[in-house]
């Protein structure tokens, strides 16, 4: 699995050097800090585990929610994994609006 968050895009693995008190270079990597965390999508009814940074889980927070956030973000400024998790989230929505629409007319 890439260490690459999905909901804060950028946030991936950096390469930098070490530098020595002699001035002497060599590479090193930074690791972004990546958390597991079960989020509840209202939409789906589930608890939704994914691999996030805090960057992500604050900006989620900051949006009101997973499903808030996935709905009201470009999808452009989305990766795959959060692209098709928005799907999910959209066919369920349209499945319990049909669901009470037809309830409504009975």
């Amino acid at each position: 699995m890439a260490r690459r968050c999905i909901i804060s895009k950028g946030k991936g693995t950096k390469f930098g050097n070490n530098v020595s008190h002699s001035n002497r270079k060599t590479r090193r990597k930074f690791l972004p800090n990546m958390q597991k965390a079960s989020l509840l999508s209202e939409a789906l009814g589930v608890k939704v585990s994914l691999r996030i940074t805090p960057n992500g889980l604050r900006t989620i927070e900051h949006n009101g929610g997973l499903d808030n956030y996935l709905l009201t973000t470009l999808a452009g400024n989305l990766t795959p994994e959060a692209l098709t998790l928005r799907k999910r989230v959209l066919k369920s929505l349209a499945k319990k609006k049909l669901k009470n629409s037809a309830e409504a007319t009975a």
